[in-house]
């Protein structure tokens, strides 16, 4: 039996994974990057191989480094989790060459699945080539890997090229591999995927259906199980396909086949991812099993029961992203000060980070996944929405509101939605509403115990005021007045009941409310409102030359457009150069027609937000 295994991965999985094996008495061991040295997956573990660096490329891409440090820790098994090396053929088959169990399929079953192009080969499609006008429009996509990364939706054939080489470069970095192809865009279809788990003795299971259709730059944001609306007679359509492609390829452990549905009902092939996938938590929650657990024990060779259990209720995962939606979805960089949400049994947390941790601008920006499960689809709609609503998050700006919103909208409520659900409804889900008391209860916590008056004074205080920005950039000013009775409010129609430095309660048109207030450095957190306290006196901010180009986050400069240099003319929205943060690319475009007169930035190059890239004369 298997008595230590090793991670390779970071984060959220490599903690989520940790956790069943404390519970099945296995020993732990993780790896992590110089980034990582104090990450929570790395504190968690029994022990702990560093490797050099902080680059995917030169840590969780290392398969060399990965088997070298599962020997030198003793470990006797690997699991990959998920992205980074988990659907690499060649690393599961280094694994088992120096003698270590790999927890997943075999080698020669990823190989023939894990290349999006051999899969639909093996279930008799073929990809676009020699791409026309009437081919539109088209996705470039990953040969290997997911999780969005090296995707790219074409609409004008003139794009095409730069998709392709884009799309390359985004999957080298996040797997190593950087084939890519061209397949057809399903517009208005929904992402239907099955759950298949097979032994080493000829059973295949299949787990339901997820739908996973809510999904920003191809990447999933809120998954559920069963998908909802589906026709029996399509749903059992799909369970076949599944059946049939890990059958073809004498597929062992945990693996997803994925579909999309079209308008017509009709399902397109996708791929088999041949690994565990984020959203497995609401497939465990329906039928109440660990996922994990079975994928261990398949992997010492134990037997399936004939029939998987009975599907249960209703589950749905949300996605917390350290990321800025309303801002093109940047990732945000910084401290994770809190991280809670609700405590309930059906109410579950997976997470890589403690509070207090710091978000690395190397990896992906995910900081959680919320799970609820309830009987109907409805009790859990509402029970997830409640529990990312009432969650404490202080930290860096995260999509929490936009998911709650998601959550709330008719047509996902009405299990309307498809895969164009942001581009369609992406403004309105961000409209900033800030709450308008948050800046005053913020100023009357600051003020707290700060009288304003002596023994012999007896002239009243004068309005004390203060400013806050909101996460949009959005300036408030609270006033307030210190009286013998108290603070006091200087907004008509508030009455200030209580107030101290953590908690503050005002009585508004009849009605009190708490706002709960913590303050860190930089910030102030009013119940799900983040301010930022401005200064009396603000100091001088640096001037930039129109047409300057500024850094929009912390990141790497991956590659300048070619032959761009100093002094060439460029067309408004030329892409100039490309910015990778987070394990995705990014581009940055001339903002206008003109010429190059300063380019500052060049390749391999780290940059912080604001850092002045590359300046755009428009005459």
């Amino acid at each position: 039996m298997i008595a230590s295994v090793l991670v390779a991965n970071r984060g959220e999985i490599a903690c989520r994974i940790f956790r069943t094996c404390r519970e099945l008495g296995i020993r732990t061991v993780a790896v992590h990057s110089d980034a990582d040295e104090n990450a929570l997956h790395a504190r968690v573990a029994d022990a702990t191989v560093r490797l050099p660096g902080a680059a995917s490329a030169d840590t969780y891409l290392r398969g060399d480094l990965i088997v070298r440090a599962a020997l030198a820790a003793g470990a006797d098994a690997v699991h990959p989790g998920y992205g980074f090396l988990s659907e690499n053929a060649g690393f599961a088959r280094a694994v088992t060459d120096a003698g270590l169990v790999w927890i997943g399929p075999s080698p020669e079953a990823i190989e023939a699945m894990a290349s999006k192009t051999r899969a639909k080969q093996l279930m008799g499609l073929k990809p676009l080539t020699g791409v026309t006008e009437a081919d539109l429009p088209v996705l470039v996509k990953a040969a290997a890997g997911g999780g969005g990364r090296g995707m790219r939706v074409v609409r004008q054939l003139a794009e095409l090229d730069g998709a392709l080489e884009a799309a390359r470069a985004e999957a080298h970095s996040a797997f190593g591999d950087g084939e890519v192809f061209v397949e057809p865009y399903v517009e208005g279809g929904r992402h239907i995927e099955v759950q298949v788990l097979a032994d080493t003795h000829g059973t295949v299971w299949t787990l339901g259906t997820r739908d996973c259709s809510l999904q920003r730059r191809h990447q999933k944001v809120i998954e559920e199980s069963p998908a909802p609306g589906l026709p029996e007679a399509l749903t059992e359509e799909l369970r076949e396909l599944a059946v049939r492609a890990a059958r073809a390829v004498d597929y062992t452990g945990a693996g997803t086949v994925e579909f999309l549905v079209g308008e017509d009902g009709r399902a397109h092939f996708l791929e088999m991812n041949t690994r565990l996938q984020v959203e497995h938590p609401v497939t465990e929650a329906v039928f109440g099993i660990d996922l994990v657990a079975l994928q261990i024990r398949i992997a010492e060779g134990a037997a399936l029961p004939p029939n998987p259990p009975r599907a249960r209720g209703h589950a749905i995962e949300a996605r917390l992203y350290a990321e800025n939606p309303a801002k093109g979805w940047t990732p945000q960089t910084g401290v994770l000060h809190r991280l809670a949400v609700p405590q309930s049994p059906d109410i579950r947390l997976d997470t890589g980070y403690a509070d207090g941790d710091a978000i690395p601008v190397h990896y992906d920006p995910m900081l959680a996944k919320v799970v609820v499960h309830a009987p109907t689809r409805a009790e859990a709609l509402r029970k997830l929405a409640g529990a990312l609503e009432r969650a404490t998050i202080h930290g860096p700006i995260t999509n929490r509101d936009l998911l709650v919103r998601s959550l709330r909208h008719e047509e996902f409520t009405t299990a309307r939605m498809t895969t164009g659900f942001y581009d369609r409804h992406l403004a309105e889900l961000t409209q900033p509403t800030p709450d308008p008391h948050a800046p005053l209860a913020a100023a009357l916590a600051d003020a707290h115990g700060r009288s304003r008056f002596g023994g012999w004074r007896n002239l009243p205080a004068q309005p004390q005021v203060k400013r806050y920005a909101t996460a949009d950039g959005e300036e408030h000013e609270a006033t307030y007045r210190h009286t013998r009775e108290g603070l006091t409010a200087e907004t008509e129609g508030v009455q200030v009941v209580h107030a101290d430095a953590s908690l503050v309660v005002l009585e508004v048109a009849g009605v009190r409310r708490k706002f709960e207030v913590t303050r860190y450095a930089n910030q102030t957190h009013v119940n799900n409102t983040t301010l930022t306290p401005l200064p009396r006196f603000p100091a001088p901010t640096p001037q930039h030359a129109p047409g300057s180009l500024l850094a929009p986050m912390p990141g790497t400069v991956v590659r300048l457009a070619e032959g761009l240099t100093a002094g060439a003319p460029v067309q408004a929205g030329q892409p100039l150069l490309w910015l990778e943060a987070m394990k995705m690319e990014h581009q940055i475009k001339a903002p206008t027609t003109g010429t190059l007169t300063a380019l500052h930035a060049r390749a391999g190059q780290q940059v912080e937000v604001g850092m002045l890239l590359a300046v755009v004369d428009p005459t």
